[in-house]
């Protein structure tokens, strides 16, 4: 858990690299946040633990991805994030202890709502 000052100070820091994404990639203010109703969360973790055990894998956790959808002909694509289910397996990919692999073939969560508006700071 972190207080919400705590998220300030992460937010605060992210703002440069959000301004350098607006001013010189998308060339307009991009997406600072994404949300999911718990309905969806509560959803997609059921969803995801009875997919891992189809797949044969125990679900441990859900690792949060940041992304971008691609750039529609004059339409730029806004920042976005994703929910990729993971499973036990020690070690991660770079055997350095970087935590529970994705599940291979395992669905994932996007399609969230953005920030109102898209580059709201946080708190909104």
């Amino acid at each position: 858990m972190i207080t919400p000052k705590e998220a300030k100070t992460l937010n605060d820091a992210y703002s440069a690299r959000h301004t350098l994404i607006s001013n010189q990639i998308t060339k307009r203010p991009d997406n600072r946040s994404t949300w999911f109703s718990l309905e969806e969360i509560n959803l997609f973790l059921q969803y995801a633990k009875d997919q891992a055990k189809e797949l044969g894998y125990e679900l441990d956790g859900i690792r949060v991805y940041c992304g971008a959808y691609p750039d529609e002909g004059e339409q730029v694509g806004l920042s976005t994030a994703f929910l990729i289910p993971t499973t036990s397996g020690g070690l991660g990919k770079d055997g350095n202890g970087g935590g529970s692999p994705d599940i291979p073939g395992a669905n994932g969560l996007n399609r969230g709502s953005q920030g109102d508006p898209p580059g709201a700071n946080y708190p909104q």
